[in-house]
């Protein structure tokens, strides 16, 4: 017998590439609807640089503040497994100071899709400091359509002229901060007929897509291109059945993909924004330009999709369109070892009232009679050091709505307190008569169903259990609920929230605490040495780390 002795070496694991960046944040002056103001630049730009990456890279952003109040970033839809260290919430980190400087590091993790980024502090939301984040997928991975000829990342929202710091100012006060003046496309507002060069280039015979994120205060808008129809291929991270729309609509916080192919006549074409559910209608437009092309664009626009009425039906039927593409291969979430979510049994349905109002002549916005304060401690490292109990008390907010919610409101921290790995049940219910729009960060969630009136569970026999799109925000409708599930497998402090930042700002949000009994790094990162302290953990040793 010959015995064969085979020399063996360890595996060595690469690990995901990195991608580095400096951002230095200023004030500039710029005039988004024509009139100069005051906003927020990173590196000298509005929006600022788009973050271009590939599934599960990570993410190294140095963010220089050189504004004169502190500062923070979130990363709308970026989920930061087991690492809400970097969420960039009051809730969750110490804001960067005037003159000082914090890098972010995180892990785009098994995800693909388009997001963005923007400011948390103050109503620095207002001013800019915005910009769109896409994830591709990776080269191995095939996407469910053609590799487009370029793509287009395109911020799009409402603008106040009041400035960031007078509109803090005016919710401060007790007051709203009203109406919008106008709409931006990418910072800018132009009218139709009037000299501008284009924004994007169309080459005759190829498809381009654009990445839209409706990154405003608080209005709805829809979008449409003059002679072309769009296809919608992606929404908030998940590929979706392929249908073909003339208008779509986009609500405050969310993010989409559409292809659009060079198949007309080549001549100028206009990109129309308008908003919706509002009273007085504002629209602008951007200049597509086909190459070689000296033709101006006509002058008769693409109509919205329901003139003179609020249109809501419209838009929930065009929700109600939306299926998730089972077959395409990409990141995708796996609840608890399944696809199929409409299999898993419900362990908690937390049903959440949103409401407006006045305490002490003051204006607020609440949850199930709760409404938001923020400490001086972030929610997460008072829990993380053993001190929540000098900071806040969990589940002030009750899983279901009070008969008095619109009444009596508490001004207090919100904090849920949730379980690991439930798979649990958002019911949202409106019962004002203006459009919400709700995001979870740290986690996707199926969106299985929009309906007028109001929730009951024997509503549960209409939802989607099938392909419901994995998302991370929601629109409710005037009069409707809406209901999502997810599974809480990602440890950490997670905000909920309202994505109308008035509402924000003056309470209609809270934190899901979700902790994992192990303490163990398997299931959540260990506070990052370079991490920002505040508050009363200020001065105080760090905890043991996690193993």
């Amino acid at each position: 017998m010959v015995l064969l002795c085979v020399a063996t070496t360890p595996l060595v694991t690469a690990e995901d590439p990195y991608h580095f960046f400096d951002w230095k944040v200023t004030y500039g002056t710029m005039s988004p609807l024509g009139v100069p103001q005051q906003v927020i630049l990173i590196n000298d730009k509005f929006p600022g640089p788009v973050i271009n990456c590939t599934s599960n890279n990570n993410i190294l952003v140095n963010v220089f503040n050189n504004l004169d109040e502190p500062f923070l970033l979130t990363w709308n839809g970026i989920q930061h497994r087991k690492n809400s260290w970097v969420d960039g919430t009051p809730g969750t980190m110490c804001p960067i100071q005037p003159g000082t400087n914090f890098t972010y590091k995180f892990q785009v993790k098994d995800q693909i899709g388009t997001y963005y980024y923007f400011p948390t502090t103050a109503l620095h939301r207002a001013a800019g400091g915005i910009g769109v984040l896409q994830v591709h997928s990776r080269p191995l991975i095939p996407v469910p359509f053609d590799n487009p000829a370029d793509e287009f990342a395109v911020i799009i929202g409402d603008w106040f002229n009041k400035g960031h710091k007078s509109m803090k100012n005016i919710l401060d006060g007790g007051k709203s901060i009203g109406r919008a003046d106008g709409v931006h496309i990418n910072g800018k507002s132009a009218q139709v007929g009037a000299a501008a060069e284009p924004s994007w280039t169309f080459e005759a015979g190829k498809t381009y897509r654009f990445r839209f994120c409706n990154a405003g205060m608080r209005t709805s808008v829809n979008f449409r291109f003059q002679a072309h129809d769009m296809r919608l291929v992606e929404i908030e991270g998940s590929h979706i059945m392929q249908n073909d729309y003339m208008s779509m609509d986009l609500h405050v916080g969310q993010c989409l993909s559409v292809l659009v192919a060079a198949d007309q006549p080549p001549k100028d074409y206009y990109l129309v924004v308008s908003t919706r559910f509002t009273k007085k209608i504002h629209s602008t437009v951007a200049t597509i330009r086909y190459a070689g092309s000296n033709i101006p664009a006509s002058q008769e626009l693409p109509p919205p999709p329901v003139e003179n009425t609020p249109g809501i039906a419209w838009s929930i039927n065009q929700f109600r369109t939306f299926k998730w593409n089972l077959t395409a291969s990409a990141a995708r979430p796996n609840p608890q070892g399944s696809y199929h979510y409409g299999q898993i049994n419900i362990t908690r349905t937390i049903k959440l009232v949103n409401s407006r109002n006045y305490i002490d002549g003051k204006l607020r916005f609440a949850f199930n009679g709760v409404s938001h304060i923020d400490r001086p401690t972030p929610l997460k490292l008072s829990e993380y050091y053993g001190l929540a109990d000098k900071e806040f008390k969990y589940d002030t907010i009750k899983d279901e709505p009070p008969p008095d919610v619109e009444k009596n409101v508490q001004l207090a921290p919100n904090v849920l307190n949730a379980t690991y790995r439930n798979f649990v049940e958002f019911i949202f219910e409106n019962r004002e008569n203006t459009i919400q729009s709700y995001h979870l960060d740290g986690y996707s969630f199926f969106a299985v169903a929009i309906e007028p009136g109001k929730w009951s569970p024997e509503k549960r026999k209409n939802y989607n259990l099938e392909d419901a799109v994995s998302r991370h925000n929601v629109p409710v409708f005037p009069g409707c609920w809406a209901a999502v599930m997810t599974t809480l497998d990602n440890a950490g402090m997670w905000s909920l929230r309202s994505e109308m930042w008035e509402r924000f700002y003056l309470g209609q949000q809270l934190y899901v605490s979700v902790l994992s009994p192990e303490r163990s790094l398997r299931d959540e990162q260990s506070l990052p040495e370079t991490q920002q302290l505040c508050g009363i953990v200020s001065n105080l040793p760090r905890p043991a780390p996690y193993v």
